[in-house]
């Protein structure tokens, strides 16, 4: 079996595929005109195979340098890729955790003090995103998801059901009388603010009321943070997740508009690559939201 051609070789020999020439592949590389030929030199002979035809205006690719630098190509992207991903893997002192903006900032953040104190050896990173990481290439160590469950190659616990309550910014005065709504009547005439994710419809057959009429919805926002920024600054009334407006709620910054409550349809889930053996970290993060949770749920906010 022939050795692997040097990487240098092979890496020179791409940027000329791909940039057309030699000149814009040393440019790109940072070296000379002379250096990157004579890579392509070294790679022809040593794998005895023609990647180029040299013609008048420089080089040309052959059938078999074409799909050898696609290949190339690929394979040196995974190589960056592979690379990237051992650089950012945790070390041991490190949690790291993926959930969803929202999630973090109104429920985890508020309470991570408490897991540092107990565990101050741990330094925790957050990634935050609105889509679902692939933990077959996460460096996560776990991670918080809200849906149904079910995921493929992934372990999966569950935290606890959430449930929908319309709020507003102690000022909001904007309802039909010109004064803080009351009823639920009211709230539907108030502008509201949604997210695809809490439909007033489903709040509305709660509370017997008709659907709000389209213009009486002057904000949607796929991330409840946007929503809830919205309903802070006085801007109308949204439905969201009890979860995330508690401790505004607690602290009065807003304030629940009715006792009318509807289930929330996606649960959250603590999750984790599947038949992994949880290490210690994993482990003592585990117990600890185990804990913060039955304190939310006792709670009742």
């Amino acid at each position: 079996m022939k050795p692997i051609p040097p990487l240098t070789a092979l890496r020179c020999f791409e940027a000329v595929a791909r940039l057309g020439g030699v000149t814009p592949a040393a440019r790109e590389l940072h070296v000379t005109h002379s250096a990157v030929s004579q890579q392509i030199k070294v790679l022809e002979e040593s794998m005895g195979v023609a990647l180029f035809v040299r013609e008048a205006r420089g080089l040309r690719l052959t059938d078999d340098g074409r799909l050898y630098a696609l290949e190339i190509r690929s394979a040196l992207r995974d190589i960056t890729q592979a690379t990237r991903r051992a650089q950012a893997r945790p070390h041991e002192s490190e949690l790291v955790i993926a959930t969803l903006p929202s999630f973090a900032q109104h429920w985890l953040v508020p309470r991570l003090a408490s897991f540092r104190e107990a565990h101050p050896y741990y330094r925790v990173r957050l990634l935050t995103n609105l889509q679902i990481e692939d933990f077959r290439q996460s460096t996560s160590d776990m991670g918080i998801r809200m849906g149904q469950g079910h995921w493929p190659d992934v372990a999966q616990q569950k935290l606890f059901d959430d449930d929908m309550l319309v709020v507003a910014a102690p000022h909001f005065a904007l309802g039909p009388h010109g004064r803080f709504p009351r009823t639920a009547e009211e709230v539907i005439a108030c502008p509201l603010i949604s997210s695809p994710d809490a439909p007033w419809s489903d709040w509305c057959q709660a509370a017997r009321v008709a659907e709000p009429a389209a213009e009486a919805l002057v904000l949607s926002a796929n991330d409840s943070n946007i929503v809830i920024g919205a309903v802070l600054l006085g801007q109308g009334v949204a439905l969201e997740r009890r979860s995330l407006v508690a401790h505004a709620l607690a602290r009065g910054e807003l304030v629940q508009i009715t006792d009318i409550r509807v289930p929330y349809r996606y649960p959250y889930w603590l999750v984790w690559q599947q038949r992994e053996i949880l290490n210690a970290k994993q482990v003592h993060f585990a117990q600890w939201i185990d804990a913060q949770v039955d304190a939310y749920s006792r709670s009742g906010m």
